[in-house]
Formats: C-alpha cells, structure tokens, sequence
C-alpha cells in the first residue's frame, strides 16, 4: 500500500510540476549532439498569459512531456531574465524554435499550442532534421 501512494504521489508531482528546465543555449547544443537529440528552445515572458497557458496544459500533458524529453533537448528562456541568443526574435511570445545539435532552425511558431498542434511541431521539426540528413548524405 504504502508504495502505491508513493507512486500516486510521483505521478501526480510530475502532472502538475512547473517547468524549471534549463537556460543555458549552449549547454543544450553540447548535450544534444552529445544525446543525438534536437533542441525546443521556448522563449517567454514574465507578463504573458498565453505563456503561463502553454505552461499549465500543454507542457504539462504527460505524453507532450515523455516525448519532448525523449526526443529534445528542451530549454526555457524569458525575455526578461535570460540572454536570448541573436538569431532568436523576442517578441511577441511565446516563441518556439526546434533546432538542431548544430544550431541550425528547423522550426519555429509563435504563440499559445495545444497538445495537437505541439505534438505537430515536434513532427515537423523531426521531418525537417530527417531530409536535412538525407539531403548531407548525398
């Protein structure tokens, strides 16, 4: 009994867990190429209420988290807080960009997903990065 609470109590941590992932570009390029992975960067706002949306119901929908994790690196950069690198717009947000180890933007959209829309995102960037290699193959 008692280690079915504890799995209750951890699945329900991460449902509701605010996102506290890292803001540091470079460390996530590194780590990427390092993990074979691509980059989701989100670019926010302190005062953005679609921001703050995005953050309670689709970043916190399980299965958008399992694959963003499995599949990316993922940062968070406000435009209040954080150095946001040069080839990236600030505003308006919030801002997604997916890239690869390299840097190189494969994707990019503004402003509130769902869970259908992101999970096309993530799609879209993965398609792009797939013709990409085939297309260094050659």
């Amino acid at each position: 009994m008692k280690k079915f609470v504890l799995l209750i109590f951890f699945i329900s941590s991460l449902w509701s867990s605010d996102i506290h992932w890292p803001s540091d570009y470079k460390k996530a390029l590194i780590q990427a190429k390092k993990e074979h992975k691509l980059v989701y960067i989100l670019i926010t706002s302190d005062a953005c209420q679609w921001c703050r949306k995005f953050e309670s119901t689709t970043l916190q929908n399980l299965q958008i988290k399992k694959r963003l994790f499995k599949n990316y690196v993922p940062i968070h950069l406000s435009r209040d807080r954080d150095i946001i690198p040069k080839e990236f717009k600030k505003a308006p947000v919030p801002r997604h960009y997916f890239t690869n180890a390299e840097g190189k933007i494969l994707y990019s959209s503004l402003g509130y997903r769902d869970d259908v829309m992101f999970n096309a995102f993530m799609d879209n960037a993965q398609e792009r990065e797939c013709k990409n290699q085939k297309k260094d193959k050659k």
